[in-house]
């Protein structure tokens, strides 16, 4: 069984929470499905609002999935969440990933974050 599908199980259990949604929502980036990602990563901030981790990994979902707008839109409120919380890295790459959309014109070319 993947880690994938063991993660899958705990979905809707005692265990669900943010944590169990942002990896659930990085496995299906490593798969390729952008989409279930961004569903995902949603419910983490959704849950964790102050998840700088699951901001900036949504913000990558939302660019892989061809969403660049709404990438911009999460970045830049992780960004928020990161200053307040100290979380000086964080906020430093989301701006660098930020800065790729805008200057891409809000679309995906250029912009993919590692």
């Amino acid at each position: 069984m993947t880690t994938l599908e063991n993660l899958l199980k705990l979905v809707g259990t005692p265990r669900d929470g943010a944590l169990l949604r942002y990896s659930l929502g990085n496995e299906l980036l490593k798969a390729g499905d952008a989409a279930q990602a961004v569903v995902h990563l949603r419910v983490a901030v959704g849950e964790d609002p102050k998840y700088s981790a699951a901001w900036k990994l949504l913000g990558k979902a939302l660019v892989d999935a061809g969403q660049p707008e709404e990438a911009l839109a999460a970045y830049r409120q992780g960004i928020t969440v990161a200053e307040a919380r100290g979380d000086i890295q964080a906020a430093k790459e989301m701006k660098v990933f930020a800065r790729r959309i805008e200057r891409a014109g809000g679309t995906t070319r250029d912009v993919s974050a590692p």
